[in-house]
């Protein structure tokens, strides 16, 4: 039977993340895994839009303050988990960078056995946009990925 002991949870904070942690949080306690819960802000933020554009160090600006939040965030989530569920280790990060790039390098880094993933994201441009992150980590992931549908 497969028993992963370290899973990594990709979330961009949505309902349908919240799912698929809810299932890392069942594996875990099963097989007493390490969850290892990421978030990425993509780098694909648009600095210019038609003859308009944002400040360069306005932009660092945003990036920092949704790295900050993001932290903030996750380490919320790590603390509710642990307060709810004794004996799971929960470790979170954020980075910047494109999503499924970073999700693959960080199960590389990390030697992640199972990634829990969503099958959607957040609504809008936002759901279709998850929805590639998804369909590129499923295909290059080199550990199993289950797919928490939404």
């Amino acid at each position: 039977m497969f028993a992963p002991k370290k899973i990594l949870v990709p979330t961009d904070f949505s309902v349908y993340a919240d799912n698929a942690l809810k299932q890392a949080i069942d594996i875990a306690k099963q097989n007493k895994s390490k969850i290892f819960l990421f978030h990425v802000i993509d780098d694909g933020f648009q600095q210019c839009a038609v003859d308009y554009c944002i400040d360069e160090g306005a932009v660092q600006k945003i990036y920092k303050d949704s790295i900050k939040n993001a932290k903030d965030k996750l380490h919320q989530e790590a603390k509710k988990i642990t307060d709810n569920h004794a004996g799971i280790e929960i470790v979170y990060d954020t980075i910047r960078g494109v999503p499924s790039e970073e999700i693959l390098k960080k199960q590389e880094a990390k030697g992640i056995d199972l990634i829990v993933i969503a099958s959607h994201g957040k609504t809008g441009i936002l759901k279709n946009l998850m929805g590639g992150v998804v369909d590129k980590v499923m295909k290059r992931a080199k550990c199993q990925v289950l797919l928490v549908r939404s």
